[in-house]
């Protein structure tokens, strides 16, 4: 046990001193992802460039929604579920990604994780409650919604929130 013990103060060192971030688990108080199977309800959201249509959207608690994203711009967009907080912090981690050459203006760019790591960069876009959209692409996310809330969903894409890009997602009981 003492061996085990030390093996994993070893291994968890070893992995600080690579600069490499644990993965936290994702929990979100308002709900969780889910599968398409699971879907209670499909909703439209076309992109525009600094656009969402709809503004606005409804929903009750316990739904599962299958959000369909379609981009219509000429830009990368994301598809972030969130309250306000959550958008301004994933907007310093999106505004990095963009200064390390990670985000383009029409996609990201395929890099070498494993070297980032190593050089103090854990940078990816794989959080549960968000999407990106490349120009003329579909892409779906789906969550449950477990209470009340009032929340937005948001383009945290450098400038586009602050451009506009942003809309109300109210869950009542």
């Amino acid at each position: 046990m003492f061996l085990q013990n030390r093996l994993v103060l070893a291994a968890c060192l070893l992995t600080l001193s690579l600069g490499l971030e644990a993965s936290p688990a994702h929990s979100y108080d308002f709900g969780q992802p889910a599968t398409a199977t699971k879907t209670t309800r499909s909703i439209e959201v076309v992109m525009g460039d600094m656009s969402f249509d709809p503004k606005a959207i409804e929903i009750k608690a316990g739904e599962t929604v299958r959000f369909v994203l379609v981009n219509k711009g000429q830009l990368l967009h994301e598809f972030n579920l969130g309250d306000a907080a959550m958008h301004a912090r994933h907007q310093q981690e999106m505004l990095q990604m963009q200064q390390s050459g990670m985000l383009m203006p029409t996609g990201m760019k395929a890099m070498d994780h494993g070297s980032m790591a190593a050089k103090g960069h854990g940078m990816k876009h794989d959080d549960p409650n968000s999407v990106l959209v490349e120009p003329g692409k579909t892409v779906e996310l789906t969550w449950t919604f477990t209470k009340a809330t009032n929340l937005e969903f948001a383009c945290n894409v450098p400038g586009h929130y602050q451009a506009g890009m942003v809309g109300k997602l109210t869950v009542s009981q």
